[in-house]
Formats: structure tokens, C-alpha cells, sequence
């Protein structure tokens, strides 16, 4: 049986090769596999806005909803006070694009980068930048799907990312991966902490996705 070659794939072999997304989330122009990062700062800085990523020359939407946002900020500012005391690197958010290998770009919903990962050197107005990743986080959303999330993990490890951190709302657990393999699954009883990429930072998991309720004061 020969191999399937990119050039004899069909839209549905490409769509799973990108982790089976939904086809109202893949943009039609420019054509599946001709895409390319000038498309995503095109996008980024047009009326309207739309984020983006770019996987395979196959430029797919974006999504994250509000609930998912909320936990996100949450965990952002935990790591931003972190931060303010351990002056490891910086922190970019869910509109902060990163080109990893091979003109794959990706939009974590939190990210931080250590200062090693970044040159002495380095343009601060880098709109795209290539430095790599120590932790990324993702939010999922209910639209997201699992093939999408395997790819995405693949190509984080691929690009030298460290740490990822998969935030699950709806089932309230924590999937740490310390690999495309090694993975563990935390819940409300845990607490999340930074590893060796961010030393002493903990959050309890509980609290993590509580900040995602909708609380309001007692009066």
C-alpha cells in the first residue's frame, strides 16, 4: 500500500492531520496548506480581529469561551504575582501568537517564558516571536476536540516546551504533561504547582476553578 502524500490528500485527511476540526473553525482562503504567519498577523490586525493558529499552512480559528477565560486570568494573575517576586521571565496571554518548528504557530491561553529562552538581544516589538516556551497552558473549551489537543501537545514538546498545563472546567481536573507521555491528572483535592520551571509556585486546583464561578460579595 502506498503512502498517502500531501499532495494526494483529500480535506478530510488534512482536517484529521490537524486534529479533526470542526470545519466552521478552518478558513477557506488562503486554501488549506497555503497559509502562512503573514496570514496570521493579517488576521490578528484586521476589523475584525481573529485569532488564528496556523497548523500546516491550515489556518484554524481560535476558540475560548468566557468561563474558560475567566479560569485562565485567574491562574495569569497568580503567576504574575509569582513572578513579581521571582524574576524568572515573562508572561504573555491568549493573544500572544509564538512561532514554534516549522512555521507551526500557536496561541497558548497563558504562557511563560523564561529568561534563558529569550536573547539578550531580542526585538521587545517582536510581534511573532520564536523563543521557546517554558510552560504553556491551555483553557478547553467544549469546542475543542481531543485530536485537536494531541496535535497541539505534539507540537509544543516538538518546539522544546517544557511544562504544558491542559485546565479542564467543565470536569474541574488539571492534566500536567511533562511529555507527549508522562502525564497526571490532578483534581480538586491537589494542588497544582510549577515544578522546576516555576520553584514554590503552587495554586490549589479547587480554588483555580472556583475564580471561574460567577461569586458574588455577601452583603
Amino acid at each position: 500500500m502506498i503512502a498517502t502524500t500531501i499532495e494526494t490528500e483529500t480535506l478530510a485527511d488534512v482536517l484529521h492531520r490537524i486534529g479533526d476540526v470542526p470545519l466552521d473553525r478552518v478558513l477557506a482562503h488562503p486554501a488549506p496548506g497555503e497559509a502562512t504567519p503573514a496570514d496570521v498577523l493579517r488576521l490578528c490586525d484586521g476589523e475584525p480581529k481573529r485569532l488564528c493558529e496556523l497548523v500546516d499552512g491550515v489556518l484554524v480559528e481560535k476558540v475560548m469561551g468566557q468561563h474558560e477565560s475567566r479560569i485562565a486570568v485567574e491562574l495569569s494573575a497568580l503567576i504574575w504575582t509569582y513572578l513579581k517576586t521571582h524574576d524568572l521571565g515573562i508572561l504573555t496571554g491568549a493573544d500572544g501568537p509564538y512561532s514554534l518548528e516549522e512555521e507551526q504557530i500557536r496561541f497558548p491561553d497563558v504562557a511563560f517564558i523564561s529568561w534563558d529562552s529569550i536573547p539578550p538581544d531580542a526585538d521587545p516589538t517582536e510581534p511573532m516571536p520564536d523563543w521557546t516556551i517554558s510552560l504553556a497552558v491551555e483553557a478547553i473549551s467544549p469546542g475543542n476536540t481531543r485530536g485537536e489537543m494531541k496535535r497541539k501537545l505534539k507540537d509544543y514538546f516538538a518546539a522544546g516546551v517544557e511544562l504544558v498545563w491542559y485546565l479542564y472546567p467543565i470536569e474541574r481536573v488539571v492534566r500536567v504533561y511533562t511529555s507527549e507521555e508522562d502525564c497526571q491528572t490532578l483534581t480538586d483535592a491537589d494542588e497544582l504547582d510549577g515544578g522546576d520551571v516555576l520553584p514554590e509556585f503552587r495554586v490549589s486546583v479547587r480554588e483555580l476553578f472556583d475564580a471561574g464561578q460567577l461569586r458574588r460579595p455577601n452583603k
